[in-house]
């Protein structure tokens, strides 16, 4: 068969004033081919005719009239789906090769008679006006840190023009992870572009039942920064379209580049960061002229950043605890009915009382957690040693393996005193040291020794403490050595 590039070479060759035998040659056609396309001067393409009939019998002739009244009251039904239907109602009459045939024909249907589709339209973007972010779930990346599985969003920014982008990690959709988020991105870059649109975040966007489109928080942060707010409209990402492919492409080349490391284990959170930094600013390279380009548009960053957590008066319970966002954490029993400030921050709290930062705490994830740290409470436990057999959030006085081994060990070997000697344990490691008092429950059960409340005591007593480091002692410098230097300079 003959095909329009050869048909073109061969009129090329002719036309340079080769003999037809040498040009059909040079084609690899046979003399009588070239002369016959030489005669007629036309593609062989042109030369095909449409054929307008049809090859083999349509099985589907006689029931096509009912496929189409089933797309009409259901447009989103599947050609497998309705094929299925016709080999339960006729019997036989279909096998398993029509299942083609059928779709291929819905298809052709569809585009004459289906519902008219969604029409993405291309957007003209000027330099300076906007920039876009959302978070990203991270979750399919499979990322580890130290071996456990890290569980984490990536707050995701971009300027529409440019593509210059940025990002940072955070752990859930709050103000605090947008506020700091987008505070992160908009020092890095240097400056502050003349809109921030986001998808219907709920810590950006009210619900319908609210008179304001933007929460108050948000509306001050961009306020702030003489930012316009804009957001698309709910179940619309693709109006976030430019993040939205940047999530896209930014975690497949992050995938990519793990495959090329040959882990996805970190050794540090920081470890992470690092990575994910220089993965950005590899990608931002190649953006560097539109992003200058774009630069002489952007406003001024104001004098100094805002504040990016937000303050909560919280009442401390009876149970020397307080409940932030959902969630349970532990407070210095000292502060039982008094009202504390909380700093809350995308990944911590701080505690304040009486302008006093009190304590620092990694902020839970979710919501109906806990976080109760056995310092705050053990000096009461141990009054009420009948209290922590029941105690609702056990497990969090548990703080690691040998404790949780230790606990079982004396309920077996001390039913009666079992609660007390543990919660002693516990005490020693609050007030001495919990590193140490595990290394003498590691050296008991390596021994085979019967866990003790005593014998963790005795280890504590005759266990030498760890050397510290040499202390080297350098003596003050004598200024008149420098002045004989210089003497010995000026001899030479």
């Amino acid at each position: 068969m003959v095909t329009d590039k050869q048909f073109r070479r061969l009129m090329t060759f002719i036309h340079d004033g080769d003999a037809l035998s040498v040009a059909a040659a040079k084609t690899g056609m046979d003399d009588k081919t070239a002369r016959k396309y030489r005669k007629l001067g036309k593609l062989p393409s042109q030369l095909k005719s449409t054929r307008h009939w049809r090859t083999r019998t349509d099985v589907f002739k006689a029931v096509w009239g009912e496929i189409e009244q089933l797309l009409l009251n259901e447009p989103a039904l599947e050609a497998i789906t309705i094929f299925d239907y016709l080999c339960r109602q006729y019997e036989g009459q279909f096998q398993a090769g029509h299942l083609h045939t059928l779709q291929r024909r819905i298809k052709a249907w569809r585009t004459q008679h289906g519902p008219p589709k969604e029409v993405f339209f291309p957007q003209q973007h000027t330099p300076g006006l906007m920039g876009q972010s959302d978070f990203t779930h991270m979750s399919k990346l499979q990322i580890t840190i130290a071996g456990e599985f890290f569980a984490h969003l990536f707050y995701h920014f971009t300027l529409t023009y440019s593509n210059w982008e940025t990002g940072s990690i955070c752990y859930s959709e709050s103000f605090e992870s947008l506020s700091g988020g987008l505070q992160n991105a908009l020092w890095e870059l240097g400056a502050v572009p003349f809109e921030h649109r986001t998808d219907s975040l709920s810590a950006a966007v009210n619900n319908l039942s609210d008179l304001e489109e933007f929460t108050q928080n948000y509306q001050g942060l961009l306020a702030y920064y003489h930012l316009r707010a804009s957001h698309n409209n709910p179940g619309r990402g693709h109006e976030n379209g430019d993040v939205e492919q940047s999530h896209h492409r930014f975690k497949q080349a992050v995938d990519q580049e793990l495959l090329l490391r040959g882990s996805r284990d970190f050794t540090s959170l920081k470890d992470y960061e690092a990575f994910l930094t220089k993965m950005l600013k590899r990608r931002n390279q190649s953006r560097q002229e539109r992003l200058q380009e774009e630069r002489a548009h952007l406003q001024a960053l104001p004098p100094m950043r805002l504040q990016d957590y937000s303050r909560l008066p919280v009442r401390v319970s009876r149970n020397a605890t307080i409940r932030v966002k959902g969630n349970l954490y532990s407070v210095s029993s000292q502060l039982i009915g008094e009202l504390v400030e909380v700093r809350l921050f995308s990944a911590k709290l701080e505690i304040y009382y009486a302008d006093q930062r009190l304590e620092e705490i990694r902020r839970l994830r979710g919501t109906g957690k806990h976080a109760i740290n056995y310092r705050h409470i053990i000096h009461s436990l141990v009054r009420k040693p009948g209290a922590f057999a029941h105690y609702r959030y056990q497990s969090d006085l548990l703080p690691r393996l040998l404790f949780r081994v230790a606990y079982d060990c004396l309920r077996e070997n001390y039913p009666a005193t079992a609660e007390r000697q543990y919660l002693k344990i516990l005490e020693l490691a609050a007030t001495v040291s919990e590193q140490r008092v595990e290394e003498g429950l590691r050296q008991m059960i390596k021994q085979g020794q019967r866990i003790s409340e005593e014998r963790v005591r005795q280890y504590l007593q005759s266990a030498t403490p760890q050397a510290l480091p040499y202390c080297v002692e350098i003596a003050p410098v004598q200024l008149q050595h420098y002045d004989l230097l210089l003497e010995s300079q000026e001899v030479r």
